[in-house]
């Protein structure tokens, strides 16, 4: 199978394991409309040219060409990523972190568990996403509320499981 229809196949795998977690965590809409940007022309051309399958090709395109330009178009398009979320702060004169609304959290969630356990195979276990989270803390430009939820969110389903952590986010309202 060439890398097209590899790479097809990955992003709709993806696509649906988020829709999945979505509807266990009470945002069944936007599990629906997750990632379709993913499909535009922008992001699939150069996705099927750096796909390898064991890691996103934004990594490969990066190391390539210095940036990724589909990732520069899906976090832009996409606000369940904490870095469509940095605006410039009229006080600071600098960019900041803008504190993410509780559904793109709930759904940023789900993206990284589907998104460990499509590229990790039979190696994901429940403290996967956390792992990852964690390896590039120290260097997230992210909203501090934010963060702490999301962890929060990723040792939960570490400790507890997918079940009771789906659950606790279907009742969340606010942080």
């Amino acid at each position: 199978m060439n890398k097209f229809f590899r790479h097809f196949k990955t992003v709709t795998r993806h696509r649906h394991a988020v829709i999945k977690n979505c509807f266990k965590a009470g945002i069944p809409l936007q599990g629906l409309m997750h990632d379709m940007s993913k499909y535009s022309f922008d992001e699939f051309i150069n996705g099927v040219k750096f796909y390898q399958g064991t890691r996103s090709p934004h990594e490969a395109e990066r190391e390539a060409y210095g940036f990724s330009y589909a990732w520069l178009h899906h976090k832009g398009k996409n606000k369940h990523h904490f870095e469509y979320w940095v605006d410039y702060n009229y006080v600071t004169k600098k960019l900041t972190p803008v504190k993410m609304p509780l559904k793109y959290v709930k759904e940023m969630f789900c993206d990284r568990v589907a998104a460990s356990k499509i590229y990790m195979k039979n190696n994901y276990h429940d403290g996967s996403a956390l792992e990852y989270f964690l390896r590039a803390k120290a260097t997230r430009f992210i909203n501090q509320e934010t963060s702490d939820l999301l962890e929060s969110l990723l040792i939960m389903l570490k400790e507890k499981g997918e079940k009771e952590t789906f659950k606790y986010i279907r009742n969340l309202k606010n942080y």
